[in-house]
């Protein structure tokens, strides 16, 4: 008894004692960091993701949003969401509005298919509904692996793809002629506009290239003065200190605007379609930052995955209700790991100063579109990156994900992409009898596509 007492006492005495605080919330210990290690990690992520603050204004001002209201909007949304990640899910990642998305319900929801703002919103807060409902039953995983690789990527390539032009047209570098027999031309940079955006395009390619920190933001802040000095820009009269909340296209606000103006079917395919956006989106930033984090397993799972699904998902809810746009995991959380960060509290970290920045908003209005086209450009070219994992000498695979990347630029719409991607992916295989190749549920979006590409043709006729 004697020899089973003082064998019990030395496990006591040998196991590591009980941690409280900070500490053994986010396992700091076990995760190999400090409270001051992730501190500096999650103010690393935010300095290279305050830039949304000032871009997303910029492009959801053309649907005649206040760009203020926006602005402080964005900030509070991407600072309650990355708590949350840090808080729920213990994962250095945070979350904000997502590039590509946003420009998609302004230029491709808004101005062209004729939604109002917050019809716009609530198409991206019902996708996250779904995207959230998938998660919670245990479907997203399932749906993830009936889409092949190749297609994932050009999603992925397509709103790079998309932004980047969209960054030259904001810019005034490209432009609409009138009267010419090409559909878009290069503007000659004679102008003070479009000077301004190569010049702040130099400069953010510069900063990004030597690994400047906040390289994004610096050129913003950087080309909105050189925009102000030369006349392209000017300062307010005043400023509003606290933002007009009401102005903002709240995605619940108007819901029977998606189904009245797009008709069901269309509104069906189109919430499908941004919901693919965020869903495959996330599952990779997911899946990169967690691997540079050492926080996946042998095999490349994640522990815990469910949860940063589900705060990820809530975001795309979140976001459309905000009147926002999506937000969702920025992969630019891969700044706050490289300085160190694997727990949540990085996250927090990095929503709290999303919070203490809504305090910037007011100085949205005074940033032009000029400052923000490079970003939007140096943006799109980092998504476009993906095309290196795409199979161009295998034409299965490689001509439905080009149909998939530039439809989505050329017609300034994703679920165009996307559509043509998956029907023309599906008929391929079928037409080299590779039926077995096609998850059938790739069989049943395919065939839903065909239908809304023809529902031109088929609504006339019923």
């Amino acid at each position: 008894m004697e020899a089973e007492a003082a064998d019990v006492a030395r496990r006591e005495t040998a196991a590591p004692p009980a941690r409280g605080g900070l500490d053994g919330f986010f396992k700091l210990t076990e995760r190999g960091t400090t409270a001051g290690i992730e501190a500096r990690a999650g103010l690393t992520t935010f300095m290279v993701m305050a830039y949304i603050i000032f871009v997303n204004p910029s492009i959801l001002s053309a649907t005649g949003l206040d760009p203020a209201a926006v602005a402080a909007a964005t900030a509070l949304t991407a600072g309650v969401l990355s708590i949350l990640m840090g808080v729920i899910a213990n994962f250095p990642i945070a979350l904000a509005a997502g590039l590509g998305i946003n420009a998609a319900v302004a230029f491709g929801l808004v101005l062209g298919a004729g939604l109002t703002p917050a019809g716009a919103m609530g198409v991206i807060l019902l996708e996250g509904l779904v995207v959230l409902i998938l998660v919670l039953v245990g479907l997203r995983e399932a749906i993830m692996d009936a889409v092949p690789l190749s297609l994932k990527r050009a999603i992925g390539v397509g709103i790079g793809l998309f932004i980047l032009f969209i960054g030259f047209v904001n810019g005034g570098l490209i432009a609409v002629p009138e009267g010419a027999a090409v559909p878009v031309e290069w503007v000659f940079p004679t102008t003070a506009g479009a000077g301004v955006t190569l010049l702040g395009l130099l400069i953010t390619v510069v900063l990004v290239v030597r690994k400047v920190p906040g390289a994004l933001i610096l050129g913003i802040l950087i080309t909105t003065i050189i925009a102000l000095l030369v006349g392209v820009a000017g300062l307010p009269d005043s400023f509003t200190v606290t933002p007009n909340f009401s102005t903002l296209g709240l995605g619940f606000s108007d819901l029977g605007n998606v189904f009245t103006t797009l008709g069901i079917l269309a509104a069906i395919l189109t919430i499908f379609s941004f919901m693919l956006t965020d869903f495959f989106d996330t599952m990779g930033t997911a899946t990169g930052i967690a691997e540079q984090a050492g926080l996946a397993d042998r095999e490349g799972k994640i522990p815990g995955i469910g949860r940063l699904l589900f705060v990820d998902s809530l975001g795309a809810a979140a976001g459309g209700a905000a009147g926002v746009s999506s937000n969702t995991s920025y992969i630019e959380s891969a700044a706050g790991v490289a300085e160190g960060g694997r727990t949540g509290l990085t996250a927090v970290v990095t929503g709290v100063l999303f919070l203490v920045a809504i305090l910037l908003a007011p100085l949205a209005g005074i940033v032009p579109p000029q400052a923000t086209a490079p970003v939007l450009i140096v943006v799109g070219f980092l998504m476009v990156s993906l095309i290196r994992g795409i199979d161009f000498g295998d034409m299965e695979e490689g001509f439905p994900a080009l149909l998939g990347f530039i439809l989505m630029p050329l017609t300034f719409s994703i679920t165009v992409g996307i559509g043509a991607a998956f029907v023309s992916y599906v008929l391929i295989k079928a037409a080299a009898g590779k039926f077995a190749q096609v998850h059938p549920l790739m069989w049943v979006v395919a065939i839903a596509f065909v239908i809304y590409f023809a529902q031109d043709l088929i609504l006339p006729a019923l």
